[in-house]
């Protein structure tokens, strides 16, 4: 406090001063560069201390000491020359009262108010800039800057202004020619990206600052590519798909969803809050990676109530504390419960009288459910017949069904499963007044269950990081964004649709296995070792998102795709889940995998899958060898 006070008491005579000088040079101007006339003189000095007086009452109540010389801005050049131009006036008045303004130049006015303002500023601006170099150039490591558009410049700007910043911005690279050569902040545009490596030699450069939010996920992994051939640590900002979600922050790692899912979503946000707020809404398996994300995205549309339906009980609990948290005014019901129990269901139901029903509840691990064919029908076929005849009879206005790439011509138990839940809510749509939607998509990163968690925990380990096949690719969306185009796919949803959502070019997994272990800090088959295991029983080296007769045809928005639906009989396909569902109560697997079949025609099963897998593990070496050749 004292140390404050006393601050600002040397700005307070400091401004004082330069009311003198301003005052004095104004008659100096006034006569040419050259002395006064005594009587002038005499004049001046007489004036002077009722302007000082005068203008350090101004000074005080326009609030000129608010502000602090360390982050001098325009707010306070405008309250400078707010305190010159009424100080001046108040001045003039006064004088104008003790003498009539006798011996007092009408000119001399006018360059005082042309003197003080600059008097006042400059030592302001120049303390800054000297405080800013000074403070990062004593501790900052040498920083390249990539882009050189508004998020560029504001983190030159707040890395200049940030006292003892971490990094000093020493050049900017942009792939735009037209800001070549161009200065932002005092900061010079060097050139394109590719000029990165030569840039970080040349320069000194000890780390390589992303400040391209809007990069898709193709310019990003470019870029990223450059960066580590370059040798320096690189940090990026956050995405705006981060920004939109509320998760802006400081420089950060990259980390894979940076990669492969950074292209923004517009979301038709008006649209999609017509369509939710004020309705009650319920999720299953709300406490699953997709179901959770789900829920914190419905929560933000103001809607009456959120009924999270979830078996793990962990789950349902993690969930709870998070929309606690997140929403303390979220109307919201945790229910313990499982989909495949058909009193339960119903009860919840007729005791919420949902609006919208977002059915995520689905077992999804390929290998697992490969030889759990039982578990795998009851799960996603028969509790996602249970859910759907539920929300008809109790008239729900709309049942989303979550789907997956996996249904596509599938070649295991668990796209086949999702393939028939599929068919089943297709031929429902109509029958009733509830509206049924499909939302098919790929793969979700960091998703229960998926591959990054796993090579996460393998690198950490050291290694080995297994890849099933060198040529294996997989789709790949964040999230959120998957998240936020099955609300969008509700909202435009008219009833018997299947939405499928863009999920861009087809990513390698051992493409993936690389960049995390290089994002980890280390270097792929040196410090980590990739070793290709062989597809698993039932994967595929592909996926696929449209069946032959579904033809994608554009909606009106840009990530969301509509498949041509086939027509089927309700009742034919009820008939055969209800005999899968006989079969499962009896535990007659054989029979399961018939009736799956004779439901699922296009399902392929892949017996050969253990013996491809033998094969291919024998020959990991070969495999390694012809991915790097």
């Amino acid at each position: 406090m004292v140390s404050k006070l006393r601050s600002r008491t040397v700005i307070f005579l400091h401004d004082l001063v330069m009311v003198a000088l301003a005052w004095l040079g104004a008659y100096w101007l006034r006569f040419n560069l050259s002395m006064p006339p005594k009587y002038e003189v005499h004049s001046a000095l007489v004036c002077l201390p009722w302007v000082m007086v005068v203008q350090a009452v101004v000074f005080w109540r326009v609030g000129l000491y608010r502000g602090i010389w360390r982050f001098a801005s325009i707010p306070d050049l405008v309250r400078i020359v707010q305190a010159s131009g009424v100080g001046i006036v108040a001045a003039a008045l006064t004088l104008f009262v003790v003498n009539r303004l006798d011996g007092v130049p009408r000119s001399a006015i006018l360059l005082y108010v042309l003197l003080l303002p600059l008097l006042l500023s400059a030592p302001r601006l120049l303390y800054r800039i000297w405080k800013d170099r000074r403070a990062v150039l004593s501790v900052g490591k040498r920083a390249l800057i990539v882009g050189a558009g508004k998020a560029g410049e504001m983190l030159v700007r707040d890395l200049l202004r940030t006292h003892y910043a971490q990094f000093v911005p020493v050049a900017f690279v942009d792939d735009d020619p037209g800001k070549r050569g161009s200065e932002i902040q005092g900061v010079r545009v060097k050139g394109g990206c590719e000029r990165i490596p030569n840039l970080v030699d040349k320069l000194g450069i000890d780390a390589v600052l992303l400040a391209v939010p809007s990069a898709s996920d193709k310019e990003m992994r470019r870029i990223v590519e450059i960066c580590e051939g370059a040798g320096v640590p690189f940090l990026t900002l956050p995405s705006v798909q981060d920004m939109l979600a509320g998760q802006a922050g400081a420089l950060r790692e990259v980390s894979i969803e940076d990669l492969l899912g950074r292209a923004p979503i517009r979301l038709d946000r008006k649209a999609v809050r017509n369509h939710l707020a004020g309705k009650r809404v319920l999720v299953t398996g709300g406490g699953g990676s997709i179901g959770s994300e789900l829920c914190k995205q419905i929560a933000r549309f103001a809607v009456a109530e959120l009924v999270v339906f979830e078996r793990c009980e962990y789950n349902l609990y993690k969930i709870e504390q998070d929309l606690l948290r997140s929403f303390p005014e979220l109307n919201f019901v945790a229910l313990l419960g499982d989909v495949t129990d058909l009193s339960s269901v119903e009860w919840a139901i007729a005791r919420y009288r949902p609006q919208v029903i977002f059915h995520a509840a689905a077992y999804k691990h390929v290998p697992l459910l490969q030889h759990q064919a039982r578990q795998a029908v009851r799960n996603n076929v028969v509790g996602t017949r249970i859910v759907a005849e539920a929300a008809m009879a109790a008239g729900v206005g709309e049942f989303v069904l979550i789907s997956t790439d996996k249904a596509v011509r599938p070649t295991n138990i668990m796209g086949a499963t999702k393939r028939a839940a599929e068919m089943l809510v297709q031929s429902l749509n109509g029958v009733t007044e509830t509206r049924f939607i499909t939302v098919r998509f790929g793969n979700v990163l960091d998703s229960a269950g998926s591959v990054v968690p796993l090579f996460r925990e393998q690198i950490k380990a050291g290694g080995p990081v297994t890849v099933t096949h060198p040529d294996v690719t997989r789709y790949f969306m964040t999230i959120p964004e998957a998240c936020q185009l099955i609300m969008q796919a509700a909202a435009v949803g008219q009833g018997g649709e299947v939405f499928v959502l863009d999920m861009g070019e087809p990513i390698k997994i051992s493409y993936l296995a690389e960049q995390m272990i290089q994002l980890s800090g280390k270097c792929p088959e040196r410090d980590i070792r990739i070793e290709y295991i062989g597809l698993r029983p039932g994967e595929k080296v592909t996926e696929e998102l449209f069946l032959d007769h579904e033809r994608p045809t554009p909606t009106g928005h840009t990530k969301l795709l509509l498949a041509r639906p086939m027509v089927l009989d309700h009742r034919v396909i009820r008939k055969s889940v209800s005999e899968l569902a006989e079969s499962c109560r009896v535990f007659d697997e054989d029979a399961i995998a018939k009736k799956l079949k004779a439901l699922v025609p296009e399902y392929q099963a892949t017996p050969q899958a253990k013996d491809e897998s033998e094969s291919t593990g024998e020959n990991a070496a070969a495999l390694r060898r012809k991915l790097v050749l």
